[in-house]
């Protein structure tokens, strides 16, 4: 996708939205670095902040959810 385009998706999506899906995809990527047995603290706080971010993102559109693992 051009730049230019994303840039107008980005402005119609409200910026709490846009922060959300950044913390979701982040916490998706550093979570396979969490599953061994002394990540476990790390795993809670990963996957507090994934439900946090995916209950924003679901708020303002269920499709935006993600997924560890990934898609549905």
């Amino acid at each position: 996708m051009p730049d230019s385009v994303a840039v107008l998706i980005g402005k119609q999506i409200p910026e709490h939205v846009l922060l959300a899906e950044k913390a979701a995809t982040d916490v998706v990527d550093e979570l396979p670095a969490c599953l061994g047995p002394e990540g476990r603290e790390a795993l809670a706080r990963s996957l507090h902040t994934l439900a946090a971010a995916n209950k924003t993102l679901a708020a303002y559109n269920p499709g935006l959810i993600v997924r560890f693992g990934g898609a549905r």
